[in-house]
């Protein structure tokens, strides 16, 4: 390694135009990279709702809808005009309302009040609509041109088009401020007024690099896009201000300031590495998710965080070297005390504090497995949101609804019959559009105009456009579509296809739930063996994971006892997002511990570890638990408020338990840690000595 970074010093100009052409680059592609905000888009392809999609896609024209719009106070040619005007706003595939169902040139009195009510009650019209997959904001922006702020908008289309709107802004915001607190951070914890300059430099150039090259993907997700940046910038931030550090130390001892980076690049190597590889594996565990929004931000962070090493082996070197005068004319004293004071305070609460954190193991991992969940995307937006008060306004009146798509082989019309008959006797099931609803199975195909025929027939499959009175998730809904499904199979066995909202929920349920314990296992493990090669010890990677993880359950166990419900994608994603972004405290923690124990006893070991690390932790957690927090509060998105909340009570666990239990464990098990540990040789302190 001496050979290559001596090669990096003595090329620094180079190296210096070559990341900042990258990042400009980098920076110009990034605007060029779409976002998905359509959750259902990541199902496996394998699912059945999916292959149910791609079928849909190939035999007909119209897709399932995805909106539901009221007009309040018209009347039924009034709402046949909006209805006329909603199905030529552009990115709007099809609307279906009361003229689709029943014959409106008869006196509403004498038809079917069930159907009436689905589409047109108290004087409001509710139109069934369909939206073209990729637009969302297009057709929605249209649509409330049409019918005014006054009236209703809900649906996947719908929160989709809010979604895409509102997170471009949101992302921006939560940027700049998480930025702002990074520099704020970086003052106070260094000793250089041009060091937080620098260190920032370094982390720009590094997510700029990462996030044009996502273009590789082809496309992101919208918590990619929402969290991969300023994730990348706080489980990062260490890496840059460890190496100014080892930097400005060797600078003490070699005149030489290229063999001083040299000689700071050997020593701060396997503490960099070691800590971005724990990272980059908590991040890679995602990729194991059935459900692709994992593997989406995993494969982002994971070589977000590779770049960002890359960048603090080779950029940062040629940037310090550029800038160290400037550097050493710009110090400054350190705002931040000394800390041994709180290393006595914690050896005194140290063995207390293990103690519950021990008790606190079982009940905060059976209690992080007892939440309630939310599986979708119904739940995104809350009543202070426009959508959620335009959903509530909606539910009110008309109640929950959904429509489900089902398609069977075409040509037997008598089992579409029965189909059709045993459908209707499902409590939920309002209506149906189909060809022997609609037309009726005694009138044959050739006497139809193709409009009528397409929309119903295609040259494969018939379909049944089937309303609900059911939400979009839920128990009852996954037992609603259970029926459907086996329904479905008692007439066509295997041969037919089911689609919709509630059955996307069904299978992103099915799917994520049967990805929490391979993929936990999977970070835990994958972790643990890193550790295991790094530290050389069979009992550290044991503490470490244990302590880290606990953090974890008690972070997730706080909705159970909050009696809250948890977006599930949230739920899955910070298991391994909190494990690889804080395990690096304790990684760094328990190296300063085993460095002084070497010359000192245990209890002198604790105190000045804590006064040694507790600047460099409480920086990394505090801007975690920042962007956290600015995720949390400022975005509406229902999933990335919750993930932000995780992540930033996540993070302040992991400190806690970092900084006030770990000492305690290492302390307990301060003997075992010396005989499971390869060349490990603590200093024996003479039995006065406490």
């Amino acid at each position: 390694m001496r050979k290559f970074y001596q090669t990096i010093v003595n090329h620094p100009k180079k190296i210096m135009i070559t990341f900042l052409a990258l990042a400009i680059i980098g920076a110009v592609l990034r605007g060029m990279i779409p976002v998905n905000y359509d959750m259902t888009d990541y199902l496996p392809e394998d699912s059945s709702s999916t292959i149910a999609l791609d079928i849909m896609e190939e035999e007909f024209e119209g897709g399932i809808p995805n909106a539901r719009v009221m007009v309040k106070d018209v009347t039924i040619p009034e709402a046949l005009e909006y209805k006329e005007q909603i199905e030529n706003c552009e990115g709007v595939a099809g609307v279906t309302w009361l003229d689709d169902a029943a014959d409106i040139l008869q006196p509403l009195e004498t038809l079917d009040t069930d159907t009436v009510e689905i589409y047109y009650k108290d004087q409001a019209a509710l139109f069934t609509v369909t939206i073209e997959d990729g637009k969302d904001v297009e057709a929605v922006d249209a649509i409330r041109a049409i019918v005014g702020d006054e009236n209703a908008l809900t649906g996947e289309g719908v929160s989709t088009a809010a979604a895409t709107t509102g997170t471009v802004n949101e992302v921006r915001k939560i940027s700049l401020i998480a930025i702002l607190f990074v520099f704020f951070m970086l003052i106070l914890t260094t000793t250089s007024w041009s060091e937080p300059v620098l260190v920032l430099i370094g982390l720009g150039v590094a997510v700029l690099i990462n996030s044009g090259s996502n273009l590789i993907f082809g496309e992101i997700s919208f918590v990619t896009n929402a969290a991969g940046m300023i994730l990348q910038v706080a489980v990062s931030l260490d890496y840059s201000v460890f190496l100014i550090h080892r930097f400005e130390e060797c600078r003490k001892e070699y005149s030489d300031p290229k063999e001083a980076m040299v000689e700071a690049l050997c020593k701060s190597t396997s503490s960099i590495l070691s800590s971005g590889l724990t990272t980059v594996i908590g991040f890679l565990a995602l990729m194991f998710m059935q459900f692709q929004i994992g593997p989406d931000l995993g494969r982002a962070l994971a070589k977000g965080v590779a770049i960002s090493l890359i960048t603090v082996f080779i950029f940062m070197p040629a940037l310090l070297l550029l800038t160290y005068k400037w550097m050493e004319k710009t110090k400054h004293r350190s705002f931040l005390p000394s800390f041994r004071g709180l290393g006595r305070v914690i050896y005194r609460t140290m063995l207390p504090l293990a103690a519950v954190f021990l008790i606190l193991i079982v009940p905060s991992y059976l209690a992080s497995n007892s939440n309630s969940f939310y599986y979708g995307s119904s739940h995104i937006y809350g009543e202070e949101t426009q959508v959620g008060q335009d959903t509530a306004a909606i539910e009110d009146l008309y109640g929950k609804s959904d429509t489900y798509v089902a398609m069977v082989p075409r040509g037997d019309l008598a089992t579409e019959q029965e189909l059709s008959d045993a459908l209707h006797n499902i409590p939920q099931v309002k209506s149906i559009l189909s060809y022997v609803d609609t037309v009726g199975a005694e009138i044959p195909i050739e006497y139809l105009d193709e409009d009528t025929v397409s929309q119903l027939v295609s040259p494969n499959y018939s379909r049944f456009v089937i309303t609900v009175e059911a939400a979009y998730e839920g128990e009852e809904t996954f037992q609603l579509v259970e029926t459907i499904r086996d329904t479905l199979n008692t007439y066509y066995p295997d041969s037919g296809y089911l689609a919709g909202s509630g059955v996307s929920s069904y299978d992103l349920m099915d799917t994520i739930t049967a990805d929490t314990v391979k993929v936990n296992l999977i970070a835990i493990g994958a972790v643990f063996l890193v550790l295991l090669l790094t530290m050389k010890s069979i009992s550290l990677p044991v503490i470490l994971v244990l302590a880290i993880e606990t953090a974890v359950w008690i972070n997730l166990a706080l909705p159970y006892f909050e009696g809250a419900t948890v977006f599930y994608i949230s739920y899955l994603l910070i298991s391994s997002i909190q494990l690889g972004a804080t395990v690096d405290y304790a990684i760094l923690f328990t190296e300063r511990y085993c460095e002084f124990r070497n010359t000192m006893p245990k209890r002198k070991a604790i105190s000045e570890t804590v006064a040694a690390v507790t600047s460099s932790v409480m920086t990394s957690g505090a801007v975690l638990a920042v962007v956290g927090f600015l995720l949390g509060f400022i975005s509406d998105h229902g999933i990335l408020v919750q993930l932000g909340m995780f992540l930033g009570i996540g993070s302040l666990l992991s400190l806690a338990i970092v900084l006030f239990v770990l000492p305690g464990l290492l302390y307990l098990l301060d003997s075992v840690i010396q005989h499971t540990t390869l060349k490990t040789r603590f200093y024996k302190q003479p039995k006065e000595e406490s």
